[in-house]
Protein backbone atom coordinates (compact mmCIF):
# COMPACT_ATOMS: atom_id res chain seq x y z
CA UNK A 1 0.00 0.00 0.00
CA UNK A 2 1.29 3.08 -1.16
CA UNK A 3 1.93 6.14 1.67
CA UNK A 4 -1.25 8.13 -0.02
CA UNK A 5 -3.59 5.38 0.25
CA UNK A 6 -2.33 4.99 3.65
CA UNK A 7 -3.49 8.56 4.52
CA UNK A 8 -6.69 8.34 2.21
CA UNK A 9 -7.56 5.09 4.83
CA UNK A 10 -6.51 7.26 7.72
CA UNK A 11 -8.90 9.75 6.40
CA UNK A 12 -11.99 7.06 5.94
CA UNK A 13 -11.24 5.52 9.11
CA UNK A 14 -11.58 9.39 11.02
CA UNK A 15 -14.99 9.81 8.82
CA UNK A 16 -16.44 6.47 9.55
CA UNK A 17 -15.80 7.23 13.34
CA UNK A 18 -17.31 10.57 13.26
CA UNK A 19 -20.91 8.72 11.56
CA UNK A 20 -20.58 6.48 14.21
CA UNK A 21 -20.84 8.99 16.68
CA UNK A 22 -23.71 10.59 15.43
CA UNK A 23 -25.68 8.38 13.67
CA UNK A 24 -28.10 7.77 17.20
CA UNK A 25 -31.87 8.60 15.88
CA UNK A 26 -33.28 7.23 19.04
CA UNK A 27 -32.86 7.47 22.97
CA UNK A 28 -31.54 5.05 25.18
CA UNK A 29 -33.13 3.24 27.91
CA UNK A 30 -31.87 6.06 30.10
CA UNK A 31 -33.93 8.36 27.58
CA UNK A 32 -30.68 10.10 26.59
CA UNK A 33 -28.98 10.20 23.38
CA UNK A 34 -25.25 10.70 24.72
CA UNK A 35 -23.86 11.03 28.26
CA UNK A 36 -22.74 14.63 28.88
CA UNK A 37 -19.19 14.64 29.33
CA UNK A 38 -17.10 16.98 31.93
CA UNK A 39 -17.26 15.94 35.95
CA UNK A 40 -15.69 19.12 37.14
CA UNK A 41 -17.52 19.55 40.95
CA UNK A 42 -19.33 23.30 41.53
CA UNK A 43 -17.03 25.54 43.21
CA UNK A 44 -16.31 28.67 44.74
CA UNK A 45 -16.00 32.07 42.51
CA UNK A 46 -13.72 34.27 44.27
CA UNK A 47 -11.69 37.29 43.22
CA UNK A 48 -8.51 38.45 44.47
CA UNK A 49 -10.40 40.83 46.72
CA UNK A 50 -12.88 38.43 48.25
CA UNK A 51 -10.73 37.65 51.35
CA UNK A 52 -10.39 41.63 52.08
CA UNK A 53 -14.04 41.12 52.15
CA UNK A 54 -14.23 38.82 54.54
CA UNK A 55 -11.93 40.13 56.80
CA UNK A 56 -13.98 43.24 56.74
CA UNK A 57 -16.63 41.13 57.97
CA UNK A 58 -15.00 39.26 60.88
CA UNK A 59 -13.28 42.30 62.23
CA UNK A 60 -16.76 43.99 61.91
CA UNK A 61 -18.67 41.47 64.29
CA UNK A 62 -15.60 40.81 66.35
CA UNK A 63 -15.66 44.51 67.36
CA UNK A 64 -19.68 44.51 67.36
CA UNK A 65 -19.66 47.25 64.47
CA UNK A 66 -22.70 47.85 62.56
CA UNK A 67 -23.04 49.07 58.65
CA UNK A 68 -25.75 51.28 57.11
CA UNK A 69 -28.78 49.61 55.63
CA UNK A 70 -27.75 49.18 51.63
CA UNK A 71 -29.61 48.54 48.80
CA UNK A 72 -28.48 47.79 45.68
CA UNK A 73 -29.83 48.85 42.45
CA UNK A 74 -29.44 49.34 38.73
CA UNK A 75 -26.07 49.12 38.04
CA UNK A 76 -26.47 48.89 33.96
CA UNK A 77 -24.17 48.16 31.11
CA UNK A 78 -23.21 51.30 29.12
CA UNK A 79 -20.73 50.23 26.96
CA UNK A 80 -23.48 49.38 24.50
CA UNK A 81 -20.69 46.57 22.97
CA UNK A 82 -22.20 43.65 21.27
CA UNK A 83 -20.76 39.97 20.70
CA UNK A 84 -19.14 38.33 17.75
CA UNK A 85 -22.05 35.66 18.58
CA UNK A 86 -24.74 37.84 19.35
CA UNK A 87 -25.70 39.48 22.92
CA UNK A 88 -24.22 41.47 24.85
CA UNK A 89 -20.75 41.34 25.19
CA UNK A 90 -20.25 42.32 29.57
CA UNK A 91 -22.82 40.63 32.05
CA UNK A 92 -26.33 42.33 32.44
CA UNK A 93 -25.90 41.26 35.69
CA UNK A 94 -23.53 43.44 37.76
CA UNK A 95 -26.05 44.21 40.83
CA UNK A 96 -26.05 40.81 41.52
CA UNK A 97 -22.68 40.56 41.86
CA UNK A 98 -22.24 43.67 43.88
CA UNK A 99 -25.35 42.11 46.11
CA UNK A 100 -22.92 39.20 46.73
CA UNK A 101 -20.00 41.22 47.40
CA UNK A 102 -21.37 43.48 50.15
CA UNK A 103 -22.81 40.15 51.70
CA UNK A 104 -19.22 38.81 51.73
CA UNK A 105 -18.56 41.96 53.67
CA UNK A 106 -21.01 41.57 56.52
CA UNK A 107 -23.05 44.52 55.04
CA UNK A 108 -26.73 44.73 55.88
CA UNK A 109 -28.78 44.27 52.76
CA UNK A 110 -32.33 45.44 51.63
CA UNK A 111 -33.62 44.18 48.54
CA UNK A 112 -34.99 46.76 46.26
CA UNK A 113 -33.52 45.00 42.87
CA UNK A 114 -36.00 42.74 42.45
CA UNK A 115 -39.33 43.42 44.28
CA UNK A 116 -42.02 41.53 42.65
CA UNK A 117 -42.43 38.96 44.66
CA UNK A 118 -42.82 40.92 47.60
CA UNK A 119 -45.17 43.31 45.79
CA UNK A 120 -47.26 40.28 44.61
CA UNK A 121 -47.32 38.97 47.94
CA UNK A 122 -48.42 42.50 49.97
CA UNK A 123 -51.18 42.76 47.19
CA UNK A 124 -52.32 39.10 47.70
CA UNK A 125 -52.67 40.09 51.58
CA UNK A 126 -54.40 43.11 50.84
CA UNK A 127 -56.77 41.35 49.38
CA UNK A 128 -57.36 38.74 52.19
CA UNK A 129 -56.07 36.02 50.10
CA UNK A 130 -52.83 34.95 51.87
CA UNK A 131 -52.88 33.15 55.50
CA UNK A 132 -50.33 32.34 57.97
CA UNK A 133 -51.34 29.00 59.71
CA UNK A 134 -54.65 29.36 58.78
CA UNK A 135 -54.63 33.25 60.07
CA UNK A 136 -55.32 35.68 57.18
CA UNK A 137 -51.82 37.90 56.90
CA UNK A 138 -51.82 41.04 58.56
CA UNK A 139 -50.31 44.49 57.03
CA UNK A 140 -48.81 46.61 59.43
CA UNK A 141 -47.68 50.28 58.78
CA UNK A 142 -43.50 50.49 59.26
CA UNK A 143 -43.13 46.75 59.09
CA UNK A 144 -40.22 47.65 55.88
CA UNK A 145 -36.77 48.59 56.94
CA UNK A 146 -35.92 51.26 54.48
CA UNK A 147 -32.37 51.70 53.70
CA UNK A 148 -30.12 54.38 54.25
CA UNK A 149 -27.86 53.79 51.12
CA UNK A 150 -28.23 52.74 47.45
CA UNK A 151 -25.61 51.97 45.19
CA UNK A 152 -26.02 52.89 41.66
CA UNK A 153 -24.28 53.25 38.50
CA UNK A 154 -22.76 50.67 35.59
CA UNK A 155 -20.24 49.68 33.11
CA UNK A 156 -18.96 52.20 31.41
CA UNK A 157 -15.77 50.91 29.65
CA UNK A 158 -14.96 48.10 27.13
CA UNK A 159 -11.97 48.71 24.74
CA UNK A 160 -10.82 45.62 23.54
CA UNK A 161 -7.60 46.31 21.74
CA UNK A 162 -5.42 48.83 24.07
CA UNK A 163 -2.02 47.57 22.57
CA UNK A 164 -1.47 43.90 21.03
CA UNK A 165 2.05 42.34 19.87
CA UNK A 166 2.68 39.17 17.79
CA UNK A 167 5.45 37.56 15.60
CA UNK A 168 5.56 35.45 12.67
CA UNK A 169 8.02 32.97 11.96
CA UNK A 170 8.12 30.74 8.47
CA UNK A 171 11.21 28.72 7.89
CA UNK A 172 12.35 25.80 5.51
CA UNK A 173 14.44 24.77 2.28
CA UNK A 174 13.68 26.58 -1.45
CA UNK A 175 13.56 23.30 -2.43
CA UNK A 176 9.82 22.43 -2.42
CA UNK A 177 10.04 18.98 -1.08
CA UNK A 178 11.82 19.88 2.01
CA UNK A 179 9.32 20.66 5.39
CA UNK A 180 8.63 24.17 6.09
CA UNK A 181 8.30 25.37 9.49
CA UNK A 182 5.63 28.56 10.82
CA UNK A 183 5.49 29.67 14.24
CA UNK A 184 3.25 32.04 15.46
CA UNK A 185 2.68 34.26 18.92
CA UNK A 186 0.08 36.75 19.86
CA UNK A 187 -0.73 38.91 22.75
CA UNK A 188 -3.40 41.53 23.40
CA UNK A 189 -4.57 43.83 26.40
CA UNK A 190 -8.07 45.14 26.73
CA UNK A 191 -9.75 46.81 29.70
CA UNK A 192 -13.65 47.26 31.08
CA UNK A 193 -14.23 50.17 33.39
CA UNK A 194 -16.70 50.50 36.06
CA UNK A 195 -18.33 53.94 37.30
CA UNK A 196 -20.89 53.96 40.61
CA UNK A 197 -22.13 56.46 43.52
CA UNK A 198 -23.21 55.49 46.73
CA UNK A 199 -26.58 57.97 47.39
CA UNK A 200 -28.25 58.75 51.00
CA UNK A 201 -31.31 57.51 50.45
CA UNK A 202 -33.06 60.10 52.33
CA UNK A 203 -31.81 63.37 50.91
CA UNK A 204 -30.22 61.91 47.56
CA UNK A 205 -27.25 63.53 48.07
CA UNK A 206 -24.18 61.62 46.36
CA UNK A 207 -22.38 60.85 49.20
CA UNK A 208 -19.43 58.44 47.36
CA UNK A 209 -18.09 58.30 43.81
CA UNK A 210 -15.92 55.06 42.83
CA UNK A 211 -14.08 54.69 39.46
CA UNK A 212 -12.22 52.03 38.73
CA UNK A 213 -10.61 49.84 36.02
CA UNK A 214 -8.90 46.97 35.16
CA UNK A 215 -7.06 45.20 32.20
CA UNK A 216 -7.38 42.08 30.88
CA UNK A 217 -4.79 40.04 29.32
CA UNK A 218 -5.21 37.54 26.27
CA UNK A 219 -2.37 35.15 24.41
CA UNK A 220 -2.24 33.02 21.79
CA UNK A 221 0.29 30.21 20.48
CA UNK A 222 0.19 28.20 17.30
CA UNK A 223 3.05 26.13 15.52
CA UNK A 224 3.08 23.85 12.11
CA UNK A 225 4.90 21.93 9.74
CA UNK A 226 3.97 21.36 6.12
CA UNK A 227 5.49 18.57 4.04
CA UNK A 228 6.02 16.43 1.32
CA UNK A 229 6.22 12.79 1.89
CA UNK A 230 6.45 11.21 -1.24
CA UNK A 231 3.08 10.88 -2.79
CA UNK A 232 1.40 12.58 0.11
CA UNK A 233 0.85 16.12 1.73
CA UNK A 234 1.58 16.62 5.62
CA UNK A 235 0.70 19.65 7.06
CA UNK A 236 0.71 19.29 11.53
CA UNK A 237 -0.39 22.41 13.06
CA UNK A 238 -1.27 22.65 17.05
CA UNK A 239 -1.74 26.13 19.39
CA UNK A 240 -3.46 27.41 21.82
CA UNK A 241 -5.43 30.34 23.22
CA UNK A 242 -6.20 31.80 26.71
CA UNK A 243 -8.27 35.18 27.82
CA UNK A 244 -8.46 36.36 31.07
CA UNK A 245 -12.17 35.91 32.03
CA UNK A 246 -14.19 39.47 31.18
CA UNK A 247 -17.12 38.83 33.54
CA UNK A 248 -14.53 37.60 36.37
CA UNK A 249 -12.93 41.01 35.81
CA UNK A 250 -15.93 42.89 36.06
CA UNK A 251 -16.54 40.83 38.91
CA UNK A 252 -13.01 41.92 40.32
CA UNK A 253 -13.80 45.60 39.46
CA UNK A 254 -17.23 45.55 41.88
CA UNK A 255 -15.27 44.16 44.70
CA UNK A 256 -12.46 46.35 44.85
CA UNK A 257 -15.50 49.30 45.07
CA UNK A 258 -17.24 47.48 47.27
CA UNK A 259 -14.14 46.95 49.71
CA UNK A 260 -13.86 50.68 49.61
CA UNK A 261 -17.45 51.70 50.52
CA UNK A 262 -17.58 48.89 53.05
CA UNK A 263 -14.54 49.96 54.94
CA UNK A 264 -16.15 53.97 54.42
CA UNK A 265 -19.05 52.23 56.24
CA UNK A 266 -17.03 50.73 58.72
CA UNK A 267 -14.60 53.50 59.66
CA UNK A 268 -12.05 50.80 59.19
CA UNK A 269 -8.69 50.37 57.05
CA UNK A 270 -9.02 47.21 55.48
CA UNK A 271 -5.72 46.41 55.93
CA UNK A 272 -5.90 47.14 59.33
CA UNK A 273 -8.44 44.44 59.23
CA UNK A 274 -7.16 41.57 58.07
CA UNK A 275 -4.31 42.37 59.73
CA UNK A 276 -5.94 42.23 62.79
CA UNK A 277 -8.88 39.08 62.54
CA UNK A 278 -8.03 36.31 63.97
CA UNK A 279 -8.37 33.49 61.19
CA UNK A 280 -7.74 30.72 64.01
CA UNK A 281 -10.22 31.14 66.53
CA UNK A 282 -12.52 33.77 64.76
CA UNK A 283 -15.31 32.68 62.72
CA UNK A 284 -15.02 32.62 59.08
CA UNK A 285 -18.90 32.55 57.98
CA UNK A 286 -20.72 35.42 56.72
CA UNK A 287 -23.02 36.95 58.82
CA UNK A 288 -24.81 40.58 59.44
CA UNK A 289 -23.63 42.53 62.10
CA UNK A 290 -25.06 44.61 64.64
CA UNK A 291 -24.18 47.53 67.25
CA UNK A 292 -21.64 49.98 66.03
CA UNK A 293 -21.38 53.30 63.80
CA UNK A 294 -24.23 55.25 63.24
CA UNK A 295 -25.66 55.56 59.86
CA UNK A 296 -26.17 59.05 59.97
CA UNK A 297 -22.37 60.48 60.59
CA UNK A 298 -20.47 57.89 59.08
CA UNK A 299 -19.71 59.89 56.05
CA UNK A 300 -19.59 62.98 57.93
CA UNK A 301 -15.68 63.43 57.39
CA UNK A 302 -15.91 62.34 53.78
CA UNK A 303 -13.89 65.18 52.46
CA UNK A 304 -10.92 64.15 54.06
CA UNK A 305 -11.02 60.49 52.95
CA UNK A 306 -7.95 58.77 52.44
CA UNK A 307 -7.69 59.10 48.29
CA UNK A 308 -3.84 57.29 47.75
CA UNK A 309 -5.26 54.54 49.58
CA UNK A 310 -8.20 54.03 47.38
CA UNK A 311 -5.43 54.19 44.81
CA UNK A 312 -2.99 51.77 45.27
CA UNK A 313 -3.29 48.92 43.30
CA UNK A 314 -1.81 46.69 46.05
CA UNK A 315 -5.08 47.37 48.34
CA UNK A 316 -7.07 44.57 49.64
CA UNK A 317 -5.51 42.32 46.80
CA UNK A 318 -4.68 38.70 48.08
CA UNK A 319 -1.80 38.43 45.98
CA UNK A 320 -0.26 42.17 46.79
CA UNK A 321 -1.59 43.42 49.58
CA UNK A 322 1.21 41.90 52.28
CA UNK A 323 -1.90 42.28 55.32
CA UNK A 324 -4.46 39.92 53.24
CA UNK A 325 -1.33 37.38 52.54
CA UNK A 326 -0.94 37.26 55.68
CA UNK A 327 -4.17 36.48 57.03
CA UNK A 328 -4.18 33.53 54.17
CA UNK A 329 -0.81 32.18 55.69
CA UNK A 330 -2.51 32.37 58.98
CA UNK A 331 -0.05 34.39 60.59
CA UNK A 332 -1.52 37.36 62.68
CA UNK A 333 0.00 39.49 65.06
Amino acid sequence: MTKTKLLMATLAGALALTGCATSARTGGADGNYATPIGGAPVTANPTPYSEALVCLANYAREHNLQSPRIAVGRLADYTGRASLEGGAAVTQGASLMAISAFAKAGVRLVERFDTSVSELELRYANNSLIGDNGTQRQIRAASLPGSDYHLVGGITELNYNIRSSGIDVLGGDRIDSDPTGVFNRRMWVMNIGLDLRLNDTRTMETVDVISYQKQIIGREISAGVFAFWDDAVIDISGGGRSLEPVQLAVRSVIERAVLEVSAQMYGVDPAAACHYADPIGGSTGHTNITGGVNAATTYGQRETSNVQARSNVDRGHERRDDHVRTYLRGRYD
